[in-house]
């Protein structure tokens, strides 16, 4: 097996039941380039198999995910506009493929949740999160912007809160993230799998079409839809400000574990 298929496993059991498992957890589960793309190809062929009834996006270790690998975010530093607009497209259409699976999916959310990690919870139908877990959209601490996570993560969360953890880039506890939406439900230890279960049967009392069609039910009555047009829209926003001043400046300065320009002095 090599480091890329290591990266995510996906088992089916005799169920139907899909379990796409991040497995970094010696690096907190932090995504890069082959991660994203491994998602990406688990997540279409989940879609196109008539067997998968439930697919269930879960991790190993500590963390859900930390959101991008520092490795990742340094050649991201180095990209030019061309091929951070490339990168940003392949991941918006693992989102996207996430999204509109037309199964049911769950995020079992046994850690923490930063950055990109955020909007893969936003993509599921149901989240269901350990009262430990802490989240936080951090992009702007770096001089970026949480541009291709941001049409699912504003959906779940709606507009006012999404301005403002979009902005402020503050961490939040796993309670005001049940409160705003970004989680259905808490849970202590053990009982997580076992609400993660319970749900589970609750799904496959239903009939598939029936499940299939009422999901797509919903996303049709909601907002603007996640188009290519605005995957193009959103990865030309992240692109462009990656190679921007400021956004050189803040992936500089985070990589390099220094103050960068804009933060006060008296606050360095």
């Amino acid at each position: 097996m090599n480091e890329t298929q290591s990266q995510v496993r996906c088992s089916i059991d005799p169920k139907g039941v899909a379990r796409v498992t991040l497995d970094r957890p010696e690096r907190h589960n932090a995504f890069d380039d082959a991660m994203i793309a491994s998602l990406r190809d688990h997540f279409k062929a989940l879609g196109n198999d008539p067997e998968v009834r439930v697919v269930v996006l879960q991790a190993e270790g500590r963390s859900f995910s930390a959101g991008g690998d520092l490795a990742w975010m340094q050649r991201m530093a180095d990209y030019d506009y061309a091929h951070n607009l490339t990168d940003a497209q392949a991941l918006a259409a693992m989102l996207h493929a996430l999204k509109n699976l037309p199964q049911p999916t769950i995020a079992r959310v046994q850690g923490s949740a930063f950055g990109g990690a955020v909007g893969l919870i936003a993509c599921c139908d149901i989240a269901i999160a350990s009262t430990e877990a802490r989240f936080g959209l951090t992009e702007a601490r770096i001089g970026l912007i949480p541009a291709t996570i941001g049409p699912y993560v504003v959906e779940a969360l709606g507009p006012r809160w999404a301005r403002r953890l979009f902005i402020t880039a503050e961490r939040f506890s796993a309670q005001l993230a049940e409160t705003i939406g970004l989680i259905h439900e808490l849970h202590d230890g053990e009982v997580l799998d076992e609400r993660v279960e319970t749900i589970l049967g609750e799904l496959l009392k239903n009939s598939p079409q029936a499940i299939r069609e009422a999901k797509r039910l919903a996303g049709d009555l909601v907002y603007q839809a996640v188009d290519q047009t605005l995957m193009d829209d959103t990865s030309a926003r992240i692109a462009q400000i990656r190679v921007s001043e400021e956004g050189q400046d803040g992936l500089q300065s985070f990589l390099g574990k220094r103050p960068p320009r804009w933060l006060p002095e008296e606050t360095q």
